[in-house]
């Protein structure tokens, strides 16, 4: 098991070492390691889900009302992250992205983006519900940086798209839809 041994893992309900330790296990463990880290952070680290905020955190022993965004937040990256993810974002940034289209003004925390990503043709875009009482209902999104002026389409509805900018509606369930031209007009 390198570094870590095959003994229990120690230290996830720390504050100071636990959400360090969650976030190298996802960038530099591989699966197996990266599992016994988090398994083992569900017995210390105190993990806790709520269905009415949508939300999941992790409590780190520190016996506070409210969970600390900043300690939660290394921790997600180490969940979410592949090997190397973290340090391809300072070694290999896309200097592109502030280019590229943008979504804005959503209505979070009833609706997250699950994913909201430009391929050079298209805006794919997922609406995540809060929780039960928000699936299913509508959001609306504002577009901006798009390539190219006139009608584009999105979950098989037209949208016009001015000045490189449109207002979508997204129905918070998930489901990947994407904003692709159909004819442009350009600039």
């Amino acid at each position: 098991m390198g570094a870590l041994g095959d003994g229990p893992i120690g230290g996830l309900a720390d504050p100071t070492a636990g959400p360090m330790l969650l976030q190298l296990a996802g960038e530099f463990a591989t699966p197996e390691v990266k599992a016994r880290v988090w398994d083992a952070a569900d017995d210390q680290a105190e993990p806790d889900w709520d269905p009415e905020l949508g939300e999941f955190t992790l409590g780190f022993g520190l016996d506070e009302p409210h969970p600390r965004g900043q300690l939660n937040a290394r921790a997600m990256a180490g969940w979410v992250c592949r090997p190397g993810a973290w340090s391809a974002i300072f070694n290999e940034p896309n200097l592109h992205k502030f280019d590229e289209p943008t979504a804005s003004g959503v209505d979070f925390p009833r609706v997250a983006l699950s994913e909201a990503r430009w391929d050079g043709n298209a805006l794919h875009l997922a609406a995540h519900p809060q929780n039960g009482a928000v699936r299913g209902t509508t959001t609306e999104v504002t577009v901006t940086g798009l390539p190219s002026d006139g009608t584009w389409s999105i979950g098989g509805q037209s949208v016009d798209v001015i000045d490189g900018s449109t207002v979508v509606t997204l129905v918070a369930d998930d489901k990947l839809v994407e904003l692709r031209p159909i004819n442009s007009t350009g600039g």
